[in-house]
């Protein structure tokens, strides 16, 4: 919720940032010039235009001064060392391809050392100021809640935790303001004068579906008192956890949340995978790739990749590419592989233990059919089957399926004899869907590397 103080802060903090990069500029520019090689003015100039222009993208890219971040002082954490980090990445590569001959390493060193100190300190006086302001001053918009409903005493929790809301308390206490019969109790009149006498500017209200019909009631009582009514649906007792969206003048419930429909978590997930795998398969299967297929062909006739079709996305069947780890065989698209499996060839067992077989799904990530991270894509035989017995067996299948995922990294990977194995594998899938950040990729990423590094007890 925006005040006057919350909207001037985007403003103040875009041009203190803005000055805080130059100044931090000039001065690794003047302290080169001091202790090493100097630079020419010019240079810098031309420098201090481009490290702006580059600051506004970055800032731009993470949303650091839009109404979702500013609000929040953890998210304006968040977006400034991601908008640092882009910058000094960009001004990097700009400073390498254009072949600026007056570059100076001590320079940029001195200038991202300057930058990181000072913006710690800017964030954290901005973050002191704040609490003072809050503590001191009346900077937010002054609201309070009429009864002591269960959905009131939530609200009322939350409200007292926002900067932008001055709490001022409960309004009465009762639950129920418009009785069976559709009359306003007179204990409402009396909390709609007391707020307009306090000068409340915002008085909430809790409303489960049963009681929608006393909003109105409520409504032409509190304009008798110039009083502001705000309803807030308590769905809470006719739910599960859920989330709401908007659809122009609908509202729409939808009992999952799902972090990667919003398109700016696709996006930033689906140029994960582009360069990701580009790099693996650029630096990484241009030359394993040759060394694997000869020791393949030479342990076992056969190609060198192995196919098969698995359940991609929305159970659409796509082909999964790895290495061929076993003697071409009738039985490998309905019996999945087992401890001491006599169809596993000798480098099979140790691309097995590697995980190495796996390194040309990153074909499939480039193609668009897996991501990196995500559930493991099933064969489709097992896919009915286990559809039938594990309940929302099916949901994983929402998501793109991945060369490595929470469930694969928390020790539940390979070959599943028992039902209930495969529901611990479908609850971290789901667990993960509903929980998706990047920061949860990279340390699945991680935790990937490590368990390949020390082998994996059920990889074989």
């Amino acid at each position: 919720m925006q005040t006057r103080y919350l909207y001037l802060l985007r403003f103040v903090l875009a041009i203190s940032d803005l000055f805080l990069i130059n100044v931090c500029l000039y001065a690794a520019y003047h302290l080169g010039n001091k202790y090493s090689i100097p630079l020419d003015f010019s240079t810098y100039r031309h420098y201090a235009i481009i490290s702006t222009i580059i600051w506004l993208l970055s800032t731009g890219v993470f949303r650091l001064y839009g109404d979702d971040v500013v609000f929040k002082l953890e998210r304006i954490y968040r977006a400034t060392y991601k908008s640092v980090i882009l910058h000094s990445f960009v001004f990097l590569l700009y400073i390498i391809f254009t072949n600026q001959s007056d570059f100076h390493r001590s320079f940029l060193v001195a200038f991202y050392f300057l930058v990181t100190v000072s913006f710690l300190l800017s964030r954290f006086m901005g973050t002191a100021l704040q609490i003072v302001l809050v503590k001191n001053f009346k900077i937010g918009k002054t609201v309070a809640v009429l009864g002591k409903s269960e959905g009131a005493l939530k609200l009322a929790s939350y409200l007292e935790k926002q900067p932008s809301f001055d709490f001022t308390g409960f309004l009465g206490d009762e639950s129920l303001y418009v009785d069976d019969s559709g009359q306003l109790i007179p204990a409402a009149s009396v909390q709609l004068q007391k707020a307009s006498t306090l000068g409340i500017s915002e008085v909430y209200v809790s409303v489960t579906p049963d009681r929608m019909r006393d909003v109105q009631y409520l409504v032409d009582e509190a304009d008798k008192y110039c009083v502001r009514l705000k309803f807030v649906p308590d769905l809470t007792y006719q739910f599960a956890p859920f989330n709401i969206e908007h659809m122009d003048e609908f509202s729409v419930i939808t009992m999952r949340k799902e972090p990667l429909k919003d398109i700016d978590n696709r996006f930033k997930k689906r140029a994960f995978d582009v360069l990701f795998s580009s790099f693996v398969i650029v630096f990484v299967l241009s030359w394993l790739y040759p060394i694997l297929a000869a020791i393949i062909k030479i342990q076992s006739p056969g190609p060198v990749l192995f196919k098969q079709l698995r359940s991609g996305r929305d159970n659409v069947p796509f082909w999964c590419y790895k290495f061929r780890s076993m003697k071409c065989n009738t039985a490998s698209d309905k019996q999945q592989a087992s401890r001491d499996d006599d169809r596993v060839t000798k480098i099979g067992k140790f691309m097995r233990r590697t995980s190495l077989d796996e390194l040309p799904q990153f074909f499939n990530v480039l193609l668009g059919n897996m991501s990196v991270m995500g559930p493991r894509p099933h064969m489709l035989n097992h896919t009915e089957q286990y559809r039938a017995i594990i309940d929302k067996y099916m949901v994983r299948q929402f998501l793109k399926p991945g060369i490595s995922g929470w469930a694969q990294v928390n020790g539940f990977r390979g070959e599943t004899k028992e039902p209930h194995l495969m529901e611990k594998r479908v609850q971290h899938d789901i667990w993960y869907m509903e929980h998706w950040s990047s920061m949860l990729d990279i340390k699945i990423l991680f935790m990937t590397v490590i368990n390949m590094l020390k082998g994996e007890e059920n990889a074989f």
